[in-house]
C-alpha cells in the first residue's frame, strides 16, 4: 500500500494525536547539528558519570576542545542519541553507550554505519528531546517537501497542542535539521565538518529552490540486527503485547518502516528473516492474510546490536 493511501487510514496518523502527552523539544543543539567526533567526546568526559553541568563549566572549553555553545551543543546530541542519559543531576553513558563508545567497545570512533543508524533511531523515534526529526520522519506523507512547509506543519500543531515554541525557534530547529541529515557537496568548510547523521543519505536535495525529499528503500547498510533492536523498542512502545502487526511496523509513526524509510517489501523481508535472527524467539506469520510477527520468547537488544557487529547472523534469546 503507497505511503500516502496508508497514511489516510492509519488510526494514529492524526498528527496532533501521535504525539499524545509526550514532551517535546525544539531547541538545545545552539544551531549546530551532531558532528563525528562528539558522542566519543562526551562518553570519554563522563564514561563514569559526571555533573550535568560538565558540558557548561568554565573549563568545558578545554576539556572538548571545543566553544561553550558547541559544549552545549554535544550534551544535547549526546541525550538525544540515547548513549547517554540524565538523571539526579547527573549524565553518564547508557548501557548501549558503553557497548558502542567504550575504548574497548564495538566502534568507539563511530566508523560503522551501525552505530549511525542506532543513532538515528533514537533521534527520530521518538518525540521528546528531537521534536522536528520526529516529526519530519513521522507526521510528513509526502516524500518531497521544503523547509517552509515543514515549519507551517510544526506552527499548526504547536498552536493546537499549546506547546511553547515561536515560529523563529522552528525556522532554527527546521534549519539544523536539514544541515543535520542533507550531505552538501563541494569543499569542506568548518560548517560541513560532515554532519554524522548525513552518512545515511536519507534526505537529499529535490530540486532547485529548497526542496528536498525521502530516500526510501532496502537500506543494505542497515544491519538486521539494528533494525531488530529497533522493532523491539517500537514494539515495547505499543504495549509489549505478544503479537505485532506488519502494518503497524512498515507504517505506524515511530515504527521501523518511518524511521528508516524502508519501504514496505524491504520491511517484509527483514519479518520473514527474524526467526533465524533470534533462534526462533520471534515468528513471522503469514495467514489467512493476517500477516505479523509473534513474540515467543525476550531478546536482548543488547545482544541485537552486538549481532550488527559481527558476520555471525544468530543472536541469543535473553535468559
Amino acid at each position: 500500500m503507497p505511503l500516502e493511501e496508508f497514511s489516510s487510514s492509519f488510526p494514529t496518523m492524526r498528527r496532533e494525536a501521535i504525539y499524545a502527552d509526550s514532551k517535546v523539544q525544539f531547541a538545545g543543539h545552539e544551531t549546530f547539528p551532531l558532528r563525528l567526533l562528539w558522542l566519543k567526546k562526551a562518553f570519554d568526559a563522563v564514561k563514569d558519570g559526571a555533573p550535568s553541568g560538565t558540558f557548561q563549566e568554565h573549563d568545558a572549553i578545554a576539556r572538548f576542545g571545543v566553544g561553550r555553545n558547541m559544549a552545549m551543543s554535544m550534551r544535547h546530541w549526546a541525550l538525544a542519541s540515547g548513549f547517554f542519559e540524565e538523571g539526579e543531576r547527573l549524565i553518564a553513558p547508557t548501557s548501549l553507550g558503553r557497548l558502542l563508545l567504550a575504548d574497548d567497545g564495538l566502534d568507539p570512533f563511530l566508523e560503522r554505519p551501525a552505530t549511525i543508524w542506532l543513532c538515528h533511531w533514537h533521534i527520530a523515534a521518538t518525540p521528546e528531546i528531537t521534536t522536528t526529526a520526529f516529526h519530519a520522519f513521522n507526521a510528513l506523507t509526502a516524500i518531497e517537501f521544503d523547509s517552509a512547509t515543514l515549519i507551517d506543519d510544526l506552527y499548526k500543531i504547536v498552536t493546537t497542542k499549546g506547546w511553547r515554541a515561536t515560529r523563529g525557534t522552528l525556522k532554527r530547529d527546521v534549519e539544523v535539521f536539514l544541515r543535520s541529515y542533507v550531505r552538501k557537496g563541494g569543499a569542506l568548510n568548518e560548517d560541513a565538518a560532515e554532519p554524522l547523521l548525513a552518512e545515511l543519505g536519507l534526505v537529499r536535495e529535490a530540486r532547485l529552490g529548497g526542496w528536498y525529499e525521502f530516500v526510501r528503500g532496502p537500506k543494505p547498510n542497515l544491519p538486521d540486527g539494528v533494525f531488530a533492536y529497533g522493532l523491539a523498542d517500537f514494539w515495547s512502545r505499543q504495549g509489549g503485547a505478544s503479537t505485532i502487526g506488519a502494518e503497524q511496523i512498515c507504517y505506524a509513526p515511530g515504527s521501523p518502516g518511518r524511521v528508516f524509510k524502508l519501504d514496505e517489501d524491504s520491511v517484509i523481508t527483514r519479518l520473514m528473516q527474524l526467526a533465524e535472527l533470534t533462534n526462533d524467539a520471534w515468528q513471522w506469520t503469514d495467514t489467512a492474510g493476517l500477516r505479523q510477527v509473534q513474540k515467543r520468547a525476550d531478546v536482548d537488544p543488547l545482544v541485537m546490536v552486538a549481532s550488527a557487529y559481527r558476520r555471525r547472523r544468530t543472536i541469543s534469546v535473553a535468559a
